[in-house]
């Protein structure tokens, strides 16, 4: 429920219209619930996204694949912010602050999320807030006024597969990892973990759902390591909820990450999980549901402990299922996201 006046907000996306991933479904979960709770709510991006943004959330088409010093890309910013006149201009990641932090009128508060640990940030220097969505973020930033606003994700309750969807056997142990298949995923070394496992995995299948350039390289690896009967790469799923509540393991083999929604979804729907060392396990999971590294050795050693005591692990990922449901989902994430807007406009 809005409390106050409607505001009119702005978020500025800026990624080329590519993959779509955890920011992208960030931008798309926030516009919809502020749209929601009352506000006019404007999204500027690629064209390309613009059938994720359905009204009444107002989506704006922006050559954003042009550099940040384009003039053009400049342009046509400003001239759509002058028409908005936005109450808040709210920026979605490096590039998208680098772009706000040199637009926007003299009512206008900018605000920029930052999404993942870089080695610089002053991207969002010119920002009046910061938002960082991980602890680990936070404790990165430099900017005197950033505050922790967690990803939230909404699961449908409804979304259960039925006994004719399920994808695989009776019997059959689901393990399901889900992303962009690009290297900093590290799903090739979750292939090569897979197949160390030995007995460990008897009885088990990996599914790993996702979209992106290292598929064919993927599949030749699965195919390479003799693992086609217990690996899949079904492509991409638009609801993943499904398949964590088939599932009885989730796991996260990413070289680095901001919040992931893997780890969110999974917990919503009762799903444990593993992962390697990332922002966000490293906050909410047990040690022991951690790997020791990156590597394939370090990945097959946290799977292979999982599998032995599945029951084990879910009961002692408890309190973080617990916090995901009071603090991860989408609604959270809008009211304390408005409760900022709020808080730093003038009067």
């Amino acid at each position: 429920m809005m409390s106050g006046r409607p505001l009119t907000i702005a978020l500025l996306l800026a990624t080329p219209g590519g993959a779509w991933g955890g920011m992208e479904q960030h931008t798309a979960d926030l516009s919809r619930a502020l749209a929601a709770m009352g506000h006019r709510v404007h999204v500027l991006g690629h064209r390309a996204y613009e059938a994720r943004f359905p009204a009444p959330v107002r989506f704006h088409a922006l050559p954003v694949q042009l550099g940040r010093h384009n003039p053009l890309l400049h342009f046509l910013l400003r001239r759509n912010l002058r028409q908005m006149a936005p109450d808040i201009l709210h920026a979605q990641g490096n590039k998208a602050a680098r772009l706000a932090g040199k637009v926007g009128g003299p009512n206008t508060v900018r605000i920029g999320t930052v999404h993942g640990i870089k080695s610089s940030h002053t991207a969002f220097d010119r920002m009046d807030r910061v938002i960082a969505v991980s602890p680990a973020i936070k404790r990165a930033l430099t900017h005197p006024r950033s505050h922790l606003i967690y990803n939230g994700a909404r699961v449908d309750e409804d979304s259960r597969l039925s006994p004719s969807e399920a994808d695989l056997s009776p019997g059959t142990i689901h393990v399901i990892a889900a992303g962009r298949l690009e290297s900093v995923k590290g799903f090739d070394r979750l292939i090569h973990a897979w197949s160390l496992l030995g007995p460990a995995a008897d009885g088990c299948h990996l599914t790993i759902y996702g979209e992106g350039s290292q598929r064919p390289a993927l599949a030749q690896q699965i195919r390479g390591l003799g693992l086609d009967n217990t690996i899949s790469l079904p492509g991409y799923s638009p609801c993943l909820a499904r398949h964590y509540r088939q599932a009885r393991l989730s796991v996260i083999s990413s070289d680095r990450e901001g919040f992931p929604y893997v780890l969110i979804e999974s917990l919503l729907c009762g799903c444990p999980v593993v992962s390697t060392p990332v922002s966000g396990p490293m906050e909410l999971l047990p040690p022991e549901a951690i790997s020791e590294g990156h590597e394939p050795d370090a990945i097959a050693s946290v799977l292979t402990r999982a599998l032995a005591n599945l029951e084990g692990l879910a009961e002692r990922e408890a309190t973080a299922m617990a916090f995901a449901r009071a603090n991860l989902t989408v609604e959270a994430m809008a009211a304390k996201t408005e409760a900022l807007y709020r808080e730093v406009l003038p009067g």
